[in-house]
């Protein structure tokens, strides 16, 4: 399923609340040090990571702290990202981030990208905050990312170069009364490369609290991870008719099928030609297995052909909960749908290795467990 991480922005964004955010919710520290030196700024830059507790949240701060490197220009900034020995998507997206914050500010100060010197963005900071905030979503396994709208307040509190960036995204700008820049160019241009602005349904595995640079308690980012619920995947279904096979071969043929990577695997009885029974052998299969499944199919079957289809599959979220029956511990699989839980199935095997009725200790583990969920 995707993995998905949803920045909630209730208080804007920053390069270093993303960073903080992202190593509250259990990214590595050491992959900034290796950003630093894939981008060979060890002599400019030092990374300070510290809990810090606000008010009753308690989150993570990170401070990027340069010392006195060069401004760079804008192609110097790209020629150091590309030398870097960094993960190719994290390269690719650090590129494209840097690109956008030069249209923006070419845009605002009517000079070409390459003329550009970026001042408060040209700094090695700039640097960290992008390539670490895309090696630290890398890290934790995110495929997507999602945004909140975010907060704007007027005048010029919201500098032009971050409304630039923002543009043509999706983003969301809701009014905010506060007298400070809660969006800065390089929280902007983060989004802008990388997350849709809208909020998805997800099993929350992990969430983390980044705190800013101004000492309110309501300074902070949240980001929330975890698998995508609900989503239609692309998968391809493959069919073939049997009607000269031998029935005890065909359990089989679906445990081999499964062994090969098929995601489910249907025999079903039917009626062929001049009345004959057969069996329709159903597949479901990754776009990346249907291929070398048809051949599987092909070779250890009798028919002559296969049918392959593409389909779309609509997933419910599921998850593991461990209950006490009063007869020994249950694994139940918990179904969910947008986030929350509609049913639950106890495992069979934990129930029988139980001793005594398998049945009863299904029914008293599923009991618990919808109790225990609010089901009941």
């Amino acid at each position: 399923m995707t993995r998905v991480a949803y920045f909630d922005c209730p208080s804007g964004i920053s390069g270093d609340m993303a960073l903080a955010a992202l190593l509250d919710a259990g990214a590595e520290p050491g992959t900034l040090d290796a950003a630093v030196a894939a981008l060979g700024l060890q002599e400019e830059v030092g990374i300070e990571v510290r809990g810090e507790e606000r008010g009753h949240l308690r989150g993570t701060r990170v401070r990027v702290r340069c010392g006195g490197g060069p401004t760079r220009t804008l192609p110097e900034l790209l020629d150091l990202v590309r030398g870097a020995r960094l993960p190719d998507r994290v390269r690719a997206r650090a590129l494209e981030a840097l690109e956008r914050l030069g249209r923006a500010e070419s845009r605002v100060h009517g000079l070409p990208p390459e003329r550009l010197h970026l001042h408060e963005l040209g700094g090695a900071d700039t640097l960290v905050d992008l390539t670490g905030c895309f090696w630290l979503l890398e890290s934790l396994g995110v495929e997507e990312v999602h945004a909140s709208p975010l907060p704007a307040p007027g005048g010029r509190f919201t500098a032009p170069g971050t409304l630039r960036l923002l543009e043509g995204t999706g983003a969301v700008l809701e009014p905010d009364r506060r007298k400070a820049e809660l969006v800065t160019p390089t929280g902007a241009a983060i989004l802008a490369t990388v997350a849709r602005f809208d909020r998805p349904s997800l099993s929350l595995e992990r969430t983390g609290y980044g705190f800013g640079a101004r000492p309110e308690a309501e300074n902070a980012l949240a980001v929330w991870i975890g698998p995508r619920v609900g989503e239609a995947a692309t998968v391809e279904v493959i069919e073939a008719n049997l009607d000269d096979m031998a029935p005890n071969l065909l359990a089989p043929l679906a445990e081999d099928l499964l062994a090969g990577g098929a995601l489910d695997v249907a025999i079903t009885p039917v009626i062929m030609k001049k009345g004959r029974p057969g069996h329709l052998v159903t597949v479901v299969a990754a776009p990346e297995r249907s291929r070398e499944l048809a051949l599987m199919l092909l070779r250890r079957s009798t028919t002559l052909g296969v049918r392959v289809s593409t389909a779309s599959r609509l997933l419910a979220g599921r998850r593991f909960l461990e209950v006490e029956t009063g007869m020994g511990r249950v694994r139940v699989k918990v179904k969910e749908l947008e986030g929350r839980p509609v049913d639950v199935a106890p495992e069979y095997e934990d129930c029988r290795r139980l001793g005594g009725d398998p049945g009863l200790a299904m029914r008293r583990a599923a009991e618990v467990a919808r109790r225990e969920l609010g089901l009941t």
